[in-house]
């Protein structure tokens, strides 16, 4: 777990775990709100549900006050002169006669990660009899969703971890879908619970990601985990496994990241906002830009460490890269491609071809930051057993 701002020499291997940091957020502030860690019965779920249910409503109906907008996503399709030309589109273009000496093996670090999880699982059932459990609940059937969800699977056997899922309809209630969460968040054998998203559109994402309970909630998303992680002097129980893959990625390539101006593409709660946070805690200057600022190029030529999460193929050119800079590329990206078997091929948000040869290090789409996202999500899941059950080796 990154908690707090720490030098890599000074932290096991394993992704920073801020075990003690934990307890003390569990007693000081999660049993001080037993509604948020008890299982409620079925009339406090309801009640619970009408609730944010209605916070949906409010704001959907109510102005926000001036300065203050919660609708800030970035709307990146309406800048035309950050869409690369249609010639960088083309397969051709993409092409790299020999791989790029400079690449960060995604694939390669997940892996690393996995092992060095697995191997504290089987501490865990020697000692204790336990191993983590994981919960996806999937609704609908899109196909992104379900290979998503497959690919948790096969990790979780992987690593030793039980795996339990729930698939819903596409029609499903938000009452079907928050009692789902519920129960998993009763069971002592699970976890970690997530809601794969996108939820079909007649759903409050807000309300059923909220009922997931704050000690199962390995995605991240609870506001106390991301409040959290914006305070100084506090740690959250767990972080978005996409930014905590790119801290990750960057710690254990031996980048360094104290005193480096590093650039964040993209204010998402996904990604960009904590990566933003992430950085600023391994004490790097941050700077994030967005759909709405207007030098974004010279802006992020002064970087040290570029993140690009824009959801824009190929954005970020060579041009746009201070020489020797690192890149960590978030973008999955879909172009069509009539020659591949999907009819389409995944690119990221950094135009590799050119990027590459500016870079001192960067990551591949695919085989970067993808790997190391599930990678986090066990990591997290394992610190939640691990607190779970008191099992704390140091």
């Amino acid at each position: 777990m990154f908690g707090v701002c720490q030098r890599r020499a000074e932290v096991p291997k394993a992704a920073l775990r801020l075990y003690s940091s934990h307890r003390k957020f569990v007693t000081d502030v999660l049993f001080e709100n037993s509604a948020t860690v008890e299982c409620a019965s079925s009339d406090q779920a309801t009640t619970s549900g009408n609730s944010q249910s209605s916070s949906c409503e409010f704001r959907k109906r109510i102005k926000p006050a001036e300065g203050l907008s919660w609708n800030t996503i970035d709307k990146w399709k309406s800048r035309h002169d950050l869409w690369p030309p249609e010639s960088i589109l083309k397969k051709e273009a993409s092409i790299i006669s020999h791989p790029a000496t400079n690449t960060i093996d995604g694939k390669a670090i997940a892996q690393e990660v996995k092992r060095e999880i697995a191997e504290e699982v089987g501490r865990m059932r020697s000692a204790i009899g336990k191993v983590p459990g994981l919960a996806v609940v999937l609704v609908g059937s899109r196909k992104d969703s379900e290979t998503y969800v497959r690919s948790k699977q096969r990790a979780c056997e992987q690593v030793g971890f039980n795996s339990y899922n729930v698939s819903l309809p596409e029609t499903v209630t938000e009452e079907e879908i928050v009692e789902a969460v519920l129960r998993f968040n009763c069971d002592p054998n699970v976890h970690g619970v997530l809601v794969q998203l996108p939820l079909p559109r007649h759903i409050c994402e807000e309300r059923v990601v909220g009922s997931v309970s704050i000690q199962k909630d390995v995605d991240g998303f609870h506001p106390m985990n991301v409040g959290r992680l914006a305070m100084q002097g506090r740690a959250p129980l767990f972080v978005s496994c996409t930014p905590k893959g790119c801290i990750e990625l960057l710690l254990r390539s031996g980048v360094q990241i104290e005193g480096k101006h590093a650039v964040v593409i993209g204010r998402s709660n996904v990604v960009g906002m904590p990566a933003a946070l992430l950085l600023q805690r391994q004490n790097a200057t941050v700077t994030v830009v967005h759909s709405h600022t207007p030098n974004l190029p010279e802006l992020t030529r002064n970087a040290d460490i570029v993140i690009a999460a824009a959801g824009v193929p190929y954005m970020v050119q060579g041009s746009w890269l201070k020489p020797g800079a690192v890149v960590i590329d978030v973008g999955i990206n879909h172009i069509e491609d009539p020659d591949s078997e999907n009819g389409y091929r995944v690119v990221g948000d950094v135009y590799f071809a050119e990027a590459c040869r500016v870079a001192s290090q960067i990551t591949p789409v695919p085989g970067g930051v993808g790997p190391m996202t599930i990678a986090m999500l066990l990591s997290n899941t394992l610190d939640s057993a691990k607190l779970a059950y008191g099992f704390f080796e140091n």
